[in-house]
């Protein structure tokens, strides 16, 4: 069962740390070759259930990326990281 499921009494409590993100990370790509071996052998009902598992996690992540003030983008485009050799454009 995956750790995002929290008893509605124990929701808002949890401790939000490294080790945490990274064992969702870590499901997440188990779950991802569960639903590839799966979806080779034609078994779209296990498919269905891995990925509404999956979109959950993905969901509880982004909010917790999206509540996170590390999250915040700089306010200087100069120190923006370069991309195609163009840094802050």
């Amino acid at each position: 069962m995956s750790i995002v499921f929290v008893p509605k009494k124990l929701r808002g409590r949890a401790k939000i740390n490294q080790e945490t993100i990274h064992r969702l990370l870590e499901e997440n790509d188990q779950l991802i070759r569960c639903i590839t071996e799966y979806m080779q052998k034609g078994r779209a009902v296990e498919c269905v259930q891995y990925q509404q598992i999956l979109h959950r996690n993905i969901v509880y992540l982004a909010t917790i990326a999206d509540a996170s003030p590390d999250s915040v983008t700089p306010s200087n485009p100069a120190s923006t990281p370069a991309v195609n050799g163009h840094a802050g454009t």
